[in-house]
């Protein structure tokens, strides 16, 4: 069972991604942004990949391509949030250790043996990874004339650790 750390972590993460993409499906200018929509695409991608090492079914990541606009994105977007809650809330140990495939390149790259992560090190960087992202999505929706959602971890626990509400998203 994941702590209690990291299911606030990811509980916070969903929530933020919700709030990113609250501001990005009202503001026009993103519809048409290469830029928003490769990030969102990637924001979601990532998060994938390490959901289908953890779940041990065989990856189906489809290509930015066959998203035809930010709500398809956003829809998948929410698909991963709905299955990885299912997984959060499975037995499953947190020391478990995951075979991370791409780490073969960080290993040609540096030259020295990769030490394989365990399912918690591996959601921190999921988690780490998205805010990352995030904060890259929220200065492009700035340079397009919004005003960017305040996603803070902080900001969620000040919030009463909100639910993430995907219906004052999609609507």
């Amino acid at each position: 069972m994941p702590s209690v750390q990291l299911k606030n972590l990811f509980n916070q993460m969903m929530w933020a991604d919700t709030e990113v993409w609250k501001k990005v499906l009202r503001l026009p200018a993103t519809e048409n942004d290469e830029r928003i929509k490769k990030l969102l695409y990637h924001l979601h991608q990532v998060q994938y990949a390490y959901f289908f090492l953890c779940d041990e079914h065989p990856p189906k990541i489809p290509k930015s391509e066959a998203f035809t606009n930010l709500k398809s994105i956003a829809l998948w977007g929410r698909e991963y949030q709905e299955k990885m809650n299912l997984f959060l809330s499975s037995e499953m140990t947190s020391e478990m250790v995951i075979e991370i495939p791409w780490s073969k390149f960080m290993e040609r790259k540096i030259g020295k043996k990769i030490v394989p992560a365990t399912f918690e090190e591996m959601m921190l960087q999921v988690a780490s990874h998205s805010t990352y992202h995030r904060g890259q999505i929220n200065t492009r929706f700035r340079e397009l004339g919004g005003d960017p959602a305040s996603v803070d971890f902080i900001v969620w626990v000040w919030l009463g650790k909100p639910e993430v509400n995907w219906e004052n998203v999609l609507n």
